[in-house]
């Protein structure tokens, strides 16, 4: 068994996708010729049959399983928002209890996204995936016809808990599914751009629901998604083998639940309670302590939880990087944007969601058509800071917002240059956060990529929504004469400047770092 400090062949550094390098000696690598979804070394067909060959004969229908199971998890992560007014009105939840509907959700499904990962590993990413899927729409069902309160946050936990299962499985299955780099590329522009375009979708298909049926359905409707996924998984998706040999390591799993709730806690209490607060900066310790701890367990131990070879690799480092980054800049312009159109502008959250589209869109087109394109020609540093530079573009028009601002031309020019940014981004960070996993691995790193992208939206809408406070209270105190909603728009304001400055500063470490070469200078295409 490998210590963490025994080096492997860095395929980042030298260009290597999945699997390239070589060792000192000027041979292939040991794990060169294995695809991620295969056993270890060599080139074996048996042990790629389950992955990369047996998943190119089966075209795109993985891919349509695999991306309508995740869809599940981030539906939910929007779709409840719209409907939060009808919920508390109909079982009678005071503020606070509101809120947890929400937070439950997105608590569970963080804490516990690491063992997610693990067990899907070891279990095998199918067998873990129709777990997740049916968990999943079973509480979902529960919390539909929840009777109060109570039932519908305990529903909503449940709901975290089997989404941090699922969310794991998808990434690893497509790692071992897609394998060859042109066609991983085109796979994960795919499966980001359905996953982008269900952040906007949610806010619609909230709004429709609640508006023509009832709150509830916001629930129900992702029993008819499971069954797509439920029935598709055994006929399209690899029976990939569990590895017995994993053992999950139950205190690591305790600290790093405990450790990720207590960070996305503190980070979503700081825009209520600021930063100062007790509650906030305890719970900040808290993680940082927890997170220190299971950090300091992984180091030379043969059960990890997650192998820190994941995250050390420079390339893959430097990927997980972006995509806290990418995730950052995302949710905290929709934070933004959706203050803007519905308490300053009036809109209504399904003209709020309709409002969105033109950004689902934009993104849609950036993960799907441009970023498998660019990946195959662009190297990956260039891409890669270039995408964050798109993106701090799609920020700088709302600098610019005030109270008589209006939809044409500022905030869709923000929504459709921000889409693109981020949709060029999705895939290439990702592909490169999963860059030459090994197969025993690959749970575990997709598992660690969720946990990056959920650190960084929960760090974008904390950190643009605290900037936009202090600078709304600055505002009303140097000009007393000016109404809240003058101060509220340029607080808005305020946080894109600080956002758009921050994107630029993070593209800077992200282009000098990252080493790897686009795949098709690895093959000598021109």
């Amino acid at each position: 068994m490998e210590r963490d400090g025994e080096r492997r062949p860095n395929w980042g550094r030298e260009g290597g996708g999945e699997g390239g390098g070589r060792d000192r000696g000027g041979k292939p690598a040991r794990y060169r010729g294995a695809r991620p979804g295969g056993e270890g070394g060599g080139r074996d067909r048996r042990t790629r049959e389950p992955g990369g060959e047996r998943g190119t004969r089966r075209g795109w229908w993985p891919l349509a399983v695999i991306a309508s199971a995740h869809l599940m998890a981030v539906l939910d992560t929007t779709v409840m928002f719209v409907a939060l007014p009808s919920v508390q009105r109909g079982l009678g939840l005071t503020v606070a209890g509101r809120q947890w509907v929400v937070t439950s959700y997105t608590l569970a499904l963080a804490g516990l996204l690491l063992l997610g990962g693990r067990l899907a590993d070891r279990f095998g990413a199918r067998n873990t995936l129709l777990i997740g899927v049916a968990g999943f729409a079973a509480a979902s069902a529960v919390g539909g016809a929840a009777v109060d309160g109570a039932m519908l946050i305990t529903a909503r936990a449940v709901q975290g808990a089997f989404g941090a299962v699922l969310v794991s499985s998808t990434k690893s299955l497509l790692v071992n599914v897609y394998s060859d780099g042109q066609e991983r590329a085109r796979a994960l522009g795919i499966f980001t751009a359905t996953l982008t375009a269900g952040l906007a979708v949610g806010l619609v298909l909230g709004g429709v629901l609640t508006s023509t049926l009832n709150w509830r359905w916001c629930l129900y409707v992702n029993i008819p998604l499971s069954l797509v996924a439920i029935g598709g998984a055994p006929r399209v998706l690899p029976a990939l083998p569990g590895r017995r040999e994993i053992r999950i390591d139950v205190a690591s799993a305790v600290l790093a639940s405990a450790g990720m709730v207590a960070l996305i806690y503190g980070l979503g209490e700081a825009s209520a309670l600021g930063w100062g607060s007790g509650r906030v900066t305890g719970s900040l310790i808290a993680a940082a302590v927890l997170l220190a701890g299971f950090v300091a367990r992984q180091v030379g131990r043969p059960d990890r939880l997650l192998p820190l070879r994941v995250v050390l690799d420079r390339n893959r480092g430097w990927g997980m990087i972006a995509l806290i980054v990418n995730a950052l800049s995302t949710f905290g312009m929709l934070l933004i944007l959706t203050y803007q159109l519905q308490s300053v502008m009036r809109y209504s959250a399904l003209a709020t969601g309709l409002a969105l589209v033109p950004f689902a869109a934009a993104a849609g087109l950036g993960s799907a058509v441009l970023a498998p394109w660019l990946m195959a020609r662009v190297a990956p540093r260039w891409l890669v800071s270039g995408s964050i530079v798109i993106e701090a573009a799609g920020l700088v028009p709302l600098i610019w917002l005030t109270p008589a601002s209006r939809y044409l031309p500022l905030i869709l020019a923000a929504t459709l240059v921000e889409g693109l940014g981020t949709g060029i981004a999705g895939p290439t960070t990702l592909n490169l956060a999963l860059r030459g996993v090994l197969p025993s691995d690959t749970g575990a790193a997709g598992a660690a990529t969720s946990a990056a992208g959920q650190f960084g939206s929960s760090v974008g809408a904390a950190l643009l929504n605290t900037i936009a406070a202090t600078a709304t209270s600055g505002y009303l105190a140097a000009h007393a004469a000016a109404g809240p909603v003058t101060a509220v728009v340029h607080g808005f304001a305020v946080a894109m400047a600080w956002g758009a400055g921050l994107l630029i500063l993070a593209a800077l470490p992200v282009a000098l770092f990252i080493t790897a070469a686009a795949p098709a200078r690895r093959r000598g295409a021109t």
